[in-house]
């Protein structure tokens, strides 16, 4: 027996937009939705985008030591694609998308996550949201300012702290989670979210197969009204006996699901240059074909242009899978660069904090005694530490004041005293200023002797 995935996959343009700017994908590995935002500016090119570049993980899959890098690398190509995009048009300038994706590794669980679309698992009956909203409203949610009810209806619900733009760089969450047998994830944009609450999810989920979720999902998010595009991604996690030989030539014949903007015809040829994973859903421009059988392993990316598409648009599908290359190998080495950079860093300030411990811990054994305040009117104190400053701070605190006046030492004294008399130790210190005191007090007598203030040198 075997740990897989079995997955179902929809999207829907819902009730009030025009044009359907949600990208989903379902497939052996990866689970993800990408929500396009930007209207005129194509906002489905940008979901169509993140879905072809991160699916490529579906087909070369990374090992569960290089998953966490592979995502965060896959959300950078989401961002540098859309780039080269909006340079090709800069009237496409303003788009963005979304990114919300689970990858799957048999006993773990990769989450990518920048936005707010959401994932969730269901395990025994519990329904947890396993990303984190990447919005203003969710911050006043963090901040106790408003309750997640009060979220659903505020008037700034819609305001994203965190898309893909292409312009802007963006820091992806990323985690890794124990997987299990009987695990139900599901993925949607807000056109799901926004409407559906999370009580209502968590029962549509709690019984039935992945296709009849999603199918249920879609249809309650129309119920109430659709305002927004509306994808959503389902996916168990089941045991099943190991395929035999015979079995896998046949299932890796068909590709996964790909559903919203990245699956439809008109949007893949408005980008000659980017890689579709195939697709296991009906084609909607043939739709007297079979469909093929649902379920199976990705197949490998289609090529870069269709035969009928012309050179230049192939020219440029080579040169920019070049460039993207360079970019990769360029982030690498910029990564073992701050790596090196941050370790010499730690070991400066390892060093640093080492001596500072050093050095303190030889002050405490200094002792001196001097004066405390000015020479007219000070006392002979006793110092732990040395005289002077470094940078400002003082090297030596003042242990013990002895409330003798320095005025009333011999004058011989009290010059030793204002430059600083050195002591072995705390006892020592202790004994000087006994000393001190003791000529003091001579300094007092009707004889005083000579050298004390008021005598004759």
């Amino acid at each position: 027996m075997t740990l897989r995935l079995r997955y179902a996959a929809r999207s829907d343009v819902g009730l009030i937009r025009e044009g359907n700017e949600d990208s989903g994908y379902a497939g052996p590995a990866l689970l993800m939705v990408a929500d396009g935002m930007g209207g005129h500016a194509a906002g489905e090119l940008a979901s169509a985008i993140a879905v072809a570049t991160v699916a490529d993980l579906d087909v070369h899959p990374p090992s569960v030591a290089e998953v966490i890098a592979s995502l965060g690398e896959a959300v950078e190509d989401v961002g540098e694609g859309i780039a080269d995009v909006i340079a090709d048009d800069p009237e496409l300038t303003g788009m963005g998308t979304t990114v919300t994706g689970v990858y799957w590794l048999g006993d773990q669980i990769a989450v990518v996550h920048v936005g707010d679309s959401r994932a969730y698992l269901l395990r025994d009956g519990e329904l947890l949201q396993i990303t984190h909203d990447h919005t203003y409203v969710q911050t006043l949610v963090d901040a106790g300012r408003i309750t997640d009810a009060e979220a659903m209806v505020h008037p700034r619900r819609s305001l994203i702290m965190r898309a893909l733009d292409g312009m802007n760089p963006v820091e992806a969450d990323l985690s890794l989670r124990e997987a299990r047998d009987g695990d139900r994830y599901m993925l949607c944009t807000d056109g799901l979210s926004g409407v559906v609450a999370h009580d209502e999810i968590s029962l549509l989920l709690s019984e039935g197969e992945p296709t009849g979720c999603v199918t249920r999902l879609v249809d309650l998010a129309l119920e109430r009204g659709a305002p927004d595009n509306v994808t959503v991604v389902v996916a168990d996690v089941v045991d099943v006996p190991e395929i035999g030989p015979g079995i896998a030539e046949v299932t890796e014949a068909f590709a996964p699901v790909v559903v919203g903007a990245a699956g439809e015809t008109r949007v893949r040829l408005r980008l000659p240059g980017v890689r579709f994973p195939d697709d296991a859903q009906p084609d909607p421009d043939r739709p007297d074909a079979p469909p093929p059988i649902d379920g199976g392993p990705p197949t490998a990316p289609q090529p870069f242009i269709d035969a009928d598409l012309q050179v230049p648009a192939a020219e440029t599908a080579r040169r920019r899978a070049r460039e993207k290359g360079e970019r990769r190998q360029r982030r690498k080495r910029t990564r073992r660069r701050w790596a090196w950079i941050t370790a010499v860093v730690l070991v400066i300030v390892v060093l640093a904090a080492a001596a500072g411990l050093s050095a303190r811990a030889w002050l405490g054994t200094q002792w001196y005694v001097a004066i405390n305040g000015t020479a007219g009117t000070g006392t002979v104190s006793v110092y732990q530490g040395i005289q002077g400053s470094l940078l400002g701070a003082p090297l030596s605190t003042l242990w013990l004041d002895s409330g003798l006046q320095v005025g009333t030492l011999p004058y011989f004294d009290q010059e030793l005293v204002s430059k600083g008399i050195p002591a072995a130790d705390e006892v020592d210190a202790e004994r000087i200023v006994a000393e001190l005191a003791s000529r003091s007090a001579q300094c007092q007598t009707l004889l005083p002797p000579a050298g004390c203030p008021g005598t004759s040198p």
